[in-house]
């Protein structure tokens, strides 16, 4: 698999480091992966949101790995969050986690299914 980042001359500017396109070539399989929930497979939620944050992005590694992917397969990434006040902690815990990588990348915010979930995160990869 191939994937090329960019973002066209004339786009405004992003915020956050994200390309506004991915380009994938040369694929031979597609995984997409359902919301990743902030909950730990103990069953724990974190009370915090930069808790919360990491664990979901541990759970969208965890099945990854599963379908023989990493990180580096990511070629895009839903994130919903629970209230706009988040939205720079989950920036910063993001670039963390991504350390360079570049998915098309979507922040909504929004109610999730359970109240006490801060984000959930949805993911495409391929290899």
């Amino acid at each position: 698999m191939k994937a090329r980042a960019f973002t066209a001359d004339g786009s405004p500017p992003t915020e956050g480091e994200y390309p506004q396109a991915v380009e994938v070539t040369d694929v031979s399989r597609w995984l997409f992966l359902s919301g990743q929930v902030p909950v730990g497979p103990d069953g724990c939620l974190p009370d915090d949101f930069e808790g919360q944050c990491r664990q979901a992005w541990a759970n969208v590694e965890a099945q990854l790995s599963a379908g023989g992917m990493s990180l580096d397969n990511l070629v895009r990434v839903t994130t919903y969050l629970a209230d706009r006040q988040y939205a720079l902690e989950n920036r910063q815990v993001r670039l963390e986690v991504l350390v360079g990588r570049q998915p098309a990348l979507t922040v909504i915010v929004t109610g999730l299914f359970e109240t006490d979930w801060l984000v959930e995160i949805e993911a495409v990869a391929a290899a």
